[in-house]
């Protein structure tokens, strides 16, 4: 089958397409920037490259001719010079019409859990609004709504523990049942492959839902290190939400920062998964558990880290004056 991945060069999409490849797809990759360090590796292993954009339906019916399936995980970053509107929303109304058009036989869409539940949330109402979208598209469609990737805790969480720097948390604790991207990327290839997920939506949890001072103890326990917190109340993030909306070029972080009140409203963002594994044909057993992931990290980093700590002093010594002086040739003055 050959299959078209939106968003290959994400978090995400990147573990997408690596297993693809690894199931033996024919894999083509939409970017925008074919130089990017993340286009390169995809195209090292062994993915098809094609340079578009989801605001130009031009790029589309050709990155899609040929195209049996797509699995789109593409979405605005924070600091994308384009709107979380104009590329989840406007990007994707013209991909899925491309899609359709096309006679592509599955779709596969990353959405957000419980999406339909926080209208005044920009991505999550955008997200919600494109499943009904895709529903309505005649397409054989599959909707996957994770919460929360593992790798997002390292940059959040890991690093500033280990660096001894201020570890950010709201005043409100919502547990969130994170999984890893490449848990993720097994489902999303999966859908293709089984027919009983036409035309249904799933959601895609790790093992169980973690508050944010559980993932911090965990930290401390796994890097020896005391974690230093700061809370940020609510109060402040809906300030800086409004300022950011002042300028253009802070939309996308004004419309990041609507995600605190998901982790004000209390709801744990965690769903059963035993029925999606079944009807996935998935062992839950080998799913990644949050604690095998970071405990993975530290153990790379901290080995790492002593790997430099024994360099610095290895290079110290030979550094150190000798009382000898030597000739070019090596012997003895």
């Amino acid at each position: 089958m050959k299959l078209l991945v939106v968003g290959g060069t994400g978090t995400l999409g990147i573990q997408v397409a690596r297993r693809a490849l690894e199931e033996g797809y024919q894999v083509r990759c939409l970017v925008r920037n074919p130089k990017k360090p993340a286009s390169s590796k995809l195209k090292e292993w062994g993915a098809e490259l094609i340079q578009g954009n989801l605001r130009d339906p031009r790029t589309l019916i050709t990155a899609l001719e040929g195209i049996e399936a797509v699995i789109d995980v593409a979405t605005a970053r924070a600091t994308d010079s384009l709107s979380i509107k104009q590329v989840d929303w406007e990007g994707k109304v013209n991909l899925i019409k491309a899609a359709a058009s096309a006679g592509v036989e599955r779709y596969v869409f990353f959405s957000i859990h419980n999406a339909e539940k926080f209208p005044n949330v920009p991505l999550m109402e955008i997200k919600h609004c494109t499943e009904l979208f895709l529903a309505e598209s005649g397409l054989k469609y599959t909707i996957l709504r994770p919460c929360g990737f593992m790798q997002g805790l390292i940059s959040q969480y890991a690093v500033p523990i280990l660096d001894q720097q201020g570890v950010w948390i709201t005043g409100e604790s919502t547990p969130i049942a994170y999984m890893d991207t490449q848990d993720l990327a097994k489902f999303a290839v999966r859908a293709l492959e089984v027919p009983q997920t036409e035309k249904r939506t799933f959601p895609l949890m790790g093992t169980r839902a973690w508050k944010a001072e559980e993932i911090i103890q965990l930290c401390e326990r796994l890097s020896g290190k005391e974690a230093k917190i700061s809370r940020v109340p609510m109060g402040l993030l809906r300030f800086l939400r409004r300022v950011t909306r002042f300028f253009q070029w802070t939309y996308n972080v004004s419309d990041r920062l609507a995600f605190a009140e998901v982790l004000a409203s209390g709801q744990p963002l965690d769903a059963p998964m035993d029925e999606v594994y079944q009807a996935f044909g998935l062992d839950p057993k080998q799913t990644t558990t949050l604690e095998s992931y970071l405990q993975d990290y530290f153990s790379r980093i901290l080995k790492k880290l002593k790997e430099l700590d024994y360099d610095k002093k290895d290079q110290k010594k030979k550094n150190k004056k000798t009382p000898f002086k030597t000739n070019f040739d090596g012997s003895l003055k």
